[in-house]
């Protein structure tokens, strides 16, 4: 203001020095004006910038706001740290799950005075004090993220992500993951239990078995007991089926009272059970155990009030004269049971190197499926798979069937395990693959066939080029091929056959899991690879109206395939009642007798027109 009162000045004056004070009114006149027009400027620009600064002040506080909300709401409990292991921020989740109050999570509390909060609380893990800030401070040396599962003294599992930060401190969520891994636990012991006796199934029994042998390399041996319920099945069948079972529940818990708890008792299905009895004198010990046994099992049994008998025949195998291997001990032990059956029952017998009748009638076996392999005796069945909710057929299960010139027609029970010993299951897979392939060419094109594999044609590593081969000789479609698979194939080399399994879905072909739930299951298989499909075996759809835990099964598996986007199949429906228990358990489909007995090729226009007239319309 006063430069330009002083510039306003010079300008009325006159060179010879004489103010013009009119000139000089208006100079101080203009010069008053324009300031007061800056000083308006200036005020309104202060105005806006105040304006401005409560606006972002505002947005800030609703930022935090949001922010704070967010982080309250949050299911998992979440805290950050600085470098100095003092706490910044909780959320109320947090302090929830540890059993922490308020005034113990403020801002500025120090990590030590919170694990000794916790320590209170009994929210700790099963280590002391100083062992759990040492592991802590493991962690927090790290510079990359991870995860980590901590199990605490109450019996929760929490997961925990720590995010490291660039000052030292952390940032942490904290998940409570009990349920989770309760309902794993379940499924991992359903999958290597069986579900009626709760005793071991195949799969532990082979896992017990396979260390026991590592053990006898070290001179150190066991023996394994195959044991026969005598005159069972006319107990079921006269007595019932849950007579039956309370019979099998029965003798298992006779058994477990017999042996030690180092030794391992199984259910190998139906009437058979198995014994792995180890660092033993041999054969003393597996002599007395046999005899307790007999002798044990041969007294009556209370059954619901009403006396039930029967008895046990046993055959025994002894490592490592009888087999240093599983499947061989396994299999005379088998020999030797068929033995004492053979015998009279209710007896034991060693297995012996002279037991060659069954060997003789094993060759013979061989010689004629070899023959049936090369001169083409076999013929393809088809069963029929219904879509449970529109009723519709959506494909065919190819069933292979053996005509031998002398026996007539052999169920696939009778050879394919055989075939499989022998070697040759490859080479029939092949044939039931090509012509499979071909005669569902002729269906119309919305119906599927499905196949099923062999863990050794997986175990060659010829699986994909012969499905290639079959789809292209027939020119059908690859998503009208399902392939079906058992859960020991994925047991025995699960990364090579997962590699397969993938190729195959890159086809376009879909793969499902057969027999799900018999002894192998595991939730790691589903987790690692998405099947199109799981098979519900039929031994849980038979007892669906008898035993609730098989609807429990059903219920599991039927709600974690719909959960993980894989339809179900419910095999062996044979009963209305059976089918309304498996449509309210949301199973996307059935096959069994109920609609049809497998069928030849040359049926299937027929069949097609009795279940699906619509479909056989459009053919």
């Amino acid at each position: 203001m006063h430069q330009l009162f002083a510039r306003q000045l010079a300008a009325a004056t006159s060179p010879a020095g004489e103010l013009d004070l009119a000139a000089l009114a208006g100079a101080v006149s203009a010069a008053y004006a324009r300031s007061d027009r800056i000083r308006r400027r200036a005020l309104a620009r202060g105005r806006r910038m105040v304006r401005e600064r409560a606006e972002r002040h505002a947005e800030l506080e609703a930022q935090n706001a949001r922010f704070s909300a967010a982080i309250e709401n949050m299911s998992e409990g979440l805290c950050l740290f600085d470098g100095a292991q003092r706490l910044i921020i909780c959320n109320r989740r947090y302090a929830t799950m540890y059993g922490l109050l308020p005034e113990h999570v403020r801002p500025g509390t120090h990590l030590t005075d919170i694990v000794d909060r916790r320590l209170e609380a009994g929210s700790f893990p099963a280590m002391t004090r100083a062992e759990y800030l040492a592991w802590r401070g493991q962690l927090g040396v790290r510079d990359t993220s991870h995860t980590v599962a901590v199990e605490l003294r109450n019996g929760r599992v929490f997961a925990i992500s720590h995010q490291p930060m660039p000052d030292g401190g952390w940032v942490s969520t904290h998940e409570d993951i009990t349920e989770q891994r309760r309902a794993e636990t379940r499924i991992a012991h359903m999958a290597r239990h069986d579900a009626l006796t709760g005793l071991a199934n195949r799969v532990l029994l082979r896992e017990r078995l396979e260390e026991a042998l590592a053990r006898t390399r070290r001179a150190d041996p066991c023996a394994v007991l195959f044991l026969d319920l005598d005159h069972f099945k006319s107990i079921n069948d006269t007595q019932g089926h849950p007579t039956g079972d309370a019979l099998l529940r029965a003798v298992a818990a006779r058994m477990r009272q017999l042996v030690r708890e180092t030794d391992t008792i199984a259910r190998l299905g139906g009437d058979e059970f198995a014994i792995i009895q180890e660092s033993v004198r041999q054969p003393a010990d597996a002599t007395a155990l046999a005899e307790r046994l007999i002798g044990e099992i041969g007294l009556a049994f209370d059954i619901e009030g009403q006396p039930v008998a029967t008895g046990a025949s046993i055959g025994i195998a002894v490592a490592p004269t009888d087999g240093t291997d599983a499947d061989t001990l396994l299999k005379n032990a088998d020999i030797a049971l068929y033995r004492a059956k053979a015998e009279g029952r209710c007896r034991y017998r060693f297995f012996e190197p002279e037991m060659d009748a069954l060997m003789q009638a094993r060759h013979t076996l061989e010689h004629d499926l070899r023959k049936a392999v090369a001169a083409g005796e076999f013929e393809l069945y088809y069963q029929p798979i219904i879509h449970l909710q529109s009723r519709a057929v959506s494909g065919f299960e190819a069933l292979i069937r053996w005509r031998h010139p002398t026996r007539g027609l052999v169920s696939p029970g009778q050879f394919i395990p055989f075939a499989e010993e022998i070697g040759l299951i490859t080479q029939i897979d092949e044939w039931v693959l090509r012509t499979a392939c071909r005669e569902a060419a002729a269906w119309p094109d919305r119906l599927t066939v499905a196949v099923n594999l062999s863990p050794a044609h997986f175990r060659r590593g010829a699986v994909v080029r012969s499905v290639t081969d079959a789809l292209s000789a027939a020119a059908l479609a690859p998503r009208r091929l399902e392939i079906e698979i058992t859960e020991s194939l994925l047991i025995e080399d699960s990364e090579a056959t997962l590699a397969c399994l993938h190729q195959l879905r890159s086809l376009g072909v879909s793969i499902s899991m057969d027999d799900f739930g018999t002894g192998y299951s595991s939730l790691g298989y589903l987790r690692n690879f998405r099947f199109d499909k799981i098979k519900i075996d039929q031994s849980f759809v038979r007892e669906l109206s008898c035993r609730p835990d098989s609807i429990a099964i059903v219920r599991a598996v039927t709600g974690l395939c719909s959960s993980l986007g894989m339809a179900t199949t419910a095999e062996g429906v044979e009963t209305e009642e059976q089918l309304a228990a498996l449509s309210a358990e949301n199973c996307t489909e059935v096959q069994g007798f109920l609609f049809s007995r497998p069928r030849p090729a040359s049926e299937i226009p027929a069949l097609l027109s009795a279940l699906d007239p619509a479909l056989a319309a459009a053919a």
